[in-house]
């Protein structure tokens, strides 16, 4: 439990909670702890008791309520061999929730439209899964420890948000 207003994991318990992930042991036994389904998601009460889900702790992004896994587009998009490096994040769609944007630095003698990486994407994943935009970078920011920084990436298209999911 949490004040009003304070950001913390949304976990839920109860009969109708699912028993678990189809086929991901290890995924089912991350998620249930104490007898807590533990959602990934990132919500606030507010006076009234409402819920709002304002992130998520897990690097997820969900188009159309289908998950989006950003590693899975990311490791699709290093397949090309004029990519050296890339981050795939969720921004902002008015119909679908999210949508997938792909950032991508390229080898410096590589001249390619982004036209040509969403089609790469989607010989190699299902079409929801695929980037609808692409933006190229001369670098993709990291961390000191080398790890992208994706709230970096997301600030500009999250920003005026009330939540970032």
């Amino acid at each position: 439990p949490l004040p009003v207003g304070e950001v913390g994991e949304v976990v839920a318990q109860g009969l109708s909670i699912s028993p678990g992930y189809w086929n991901l042991p290890e995924a089912t036994v991350e998620s249930q702890r104490n007898g807590w389904f533990h959602t990934g998601d990132l919500g606030r009460l507010d006076e009234q008791g409402y819920l709002t889900i304002v992130d998520r702790a897990k690097d997820m992004i969900i188009v159309g309520g289908e998950n989006v896994y950003p590693r899975e587009i990311e490791l699709a998009l290093a397949t090309h061999p004029d990519v050296t490096d890339c981050a795939v994040i969720g921004i902002p769609h008015p119909v679908w929730g999210e949508e997938v944007l792909a950032f991508v630095a390229q080898k410096p003698d590589a001249h390619f439209e982004p036209r040509a990486l969403i089609a790469h994407c989607r010989q190699l994943l299902a079409r929801y899964k695929c980037p609808t935009r692409v933006e190229l970078l001369p670098a993709i920011p990291r961390n000191a420890a080398g790890k992208i920084e994706k709230a970096h990436l997301r600030e500009p298209y999250w920003a005026g948000q009330h939540k970032k999911v």
